[in-house]
């Protein structure tokens, strides 16, 4: 009788519905706090009240500073950096952040190297004395560097086999053909052999300087105590370049050219197509990332099929035109790469590429209403959907201050992004890519890949 008298609790007037409403949860996101130290090192956090939180150091150095020498240095520094420190041999770090739980990594990219440590809220102070250490005394043994050699150079095997990665390799390369983004953030393998400690060491010297560095935290961590460890163990850093030597960004010219690796043997041909794009901190940025958001990305294993809302999606899943594309947008300090990349089959790369600057035409003449509205919200989804962890927003924040001196928060964002327009979108778009040269990259079974000449004429209508 008691079970028949009992209320069906799931029948609740407020199921499916979330408790917070986006706009509330945008206006509610914590505030990111930055204070400077003395030496120009800065120090940035937000506080969530997690038990755990993430702590790093993002430093503006890679491969764009690199020369033809020493490219690759920054990511053998990476390999480096837990092989010991001064103060405590390998076996000792690697022991100090097991006993904490903590999870402790690196990556290089052609603007940014960050080290940064995921561990419980109480370990902070623990955490930032290591992540000190392992940028400001790293030992660089002789022994170990040689032995990090047959590393660095299986893993650039490795990424032989990672087709992607190949292809936007090339197309970086040929894009910026002759200048410092054309650099591999890996380097040629040459470089892996040759390298010396002394390139490694006149690497530090020259970029690890505190002006340059944003040490960055998120999760359960107070602003305060992070400012006194960044003093207690930051304070040392210098911001003096020898001889005033201060490292400028050589500036990168767009070409447009294209790179062909045909191999019939792989069975997929892997092709990207970009234009020059907007700088991180340009104010096209926002109107691009819709656009891109208006051409989207597909993968076979997606469901949907037909009723995808991307056009280009539906007409790759209506022809069976490739197996997945992606819009994608690398923004650099100065300049960037827009573009698409797609996997398809040797038969259907013409008609793939056809469709795919189709696209592109589309969003410079005659992009809707509907289309951009859906831009907007895919953006939004996507900017909000990243940041789901500590991790994430202790990136997002590292970069962004490196980019644009202060971290934008969501709601400005979201601001930017409601203020795009189709006219807008348009009005870009033709000034990004109608009637501008590409660079192309092509790896695999490439023989039915357009002549350049033929893409070049694409990137235009004749309109009456």
């Amino acid at each position: 009788l008691a079970i028949t008298e009992c209320k069906p609790i799931l029948l609740s007037l407020r199921r499916g519905q979330a408790s917070v409403s986006y706009a509330q949860s945008l206006l509610g996101a914590p505030e990111t706090r930055l204070t400077t130290l003395d030496n120009g090192l800065r120090v940035a956090s937000e506080e969530t009240g997690h038990a755990t939180c993430t702590v790093g150091l993002w430093i503006s150095a890679g491969s764009r500073y690199e020369s033809e020498k020493n490219n690759g240095a920054g990511f053998f520094l990476e390999h480096m950096a837990f092989k010991g420190t001064k103060k405590h041999p390998q076996t000792a770090l690697e022991q100090q952040v097991e006993s904490m739980g903590a999870h402790l990594s690196a990556y290089t990219s052609r603007e940014h190297t960050a080290y940064y440590m995921k561990t419980l809220t109480k370990d902070l102070p623990k955490a930032v004395e290591l992540l000190s250490e392992v940028v400001q005394s790293c030992s660089l043994n002789e022994a170990e560097i040689e032995q990090q050699r047959s590393v660095v150079l299986r893993e650039l095997e490795e990424v032989e086999s990672n087709l992607q990665e190949v292809c936007l390799d090339l197309l970086h390369s040929t894009a910026f053909q002759g200048t410092a983004l054309g650099h591999s953030v890996l380097g040629p393998s040459s470089s892996a052999r040759n390298l010396t400690r002394q390139d490694l060491v006149d690497y530090v010297n020259s970029h690890y300087k505190a002006p340059r560095m944003v040490l960055a935290a998120a999760g359960g961590v107070s602003h305060d105590e992070l400012v006194g460890l960044a003093k207690s163990h930051f304070s040392g850093v210098s911001f003096e370049y020898e001889g005033d030597a201060v490292p400028v960004l050589s500036p990168c010219r767009f070409t447009g050219s294209e790179i062909r690796m045909r191999d019939d043997a792989l069975p997929l041909a892997h092709i990207a197509i970009a234009v020059e794009g907007a700088s991180a901190a340009s104010p096209d940025i926002v109107p691009l990332m819709v656009a891109n958001a208006i051409i989207g990305s597909y993968d076979l294993t997606y469901g949907g099929g037909k009723h995808l809302s991307s056009r280009l999606a539906r007409l790759a899943v209506e022809d069976n035109l490739c197996h997945s594309f992606q819009a994608f947008h690398s923004s650099y300090s100065d300049t960037g790469l827009l573009g698409i990349y797609f996997v398809a089959d040797k038969n259907n790369i013409d008609d793939m590429m056809h469709w795919s600057q189709n696209a592109w035409m589309n969003l410079c003449t005659t992009v809707t209403e509907s289309d951009v509205a859906r831009g907007r919200n895919a953006l939004k989804a996507s900017l909000v959907g990243q940041l789901n962890g500590t991790t994430p927003i202790c990136d997002d924040i590292g970069r962004h201050i490196l980019n644009y001196g202060r971290r934008i928060p969501l709601a400005e964002w979201d601001a930017r992004i409601d203020a795009v327009t189709p006219k807008m979108v348009r009005d870009i778009c033709s000034k990004y890519i109608y009637d501008k040269c590409p660079a192309v990259a092509a790896v695999g079974p490439v023989e039915q890949l357009p002549d350049y000449n033929r893409m070049r004429s694409a990137m235009y209508w004749l309109r009456f």
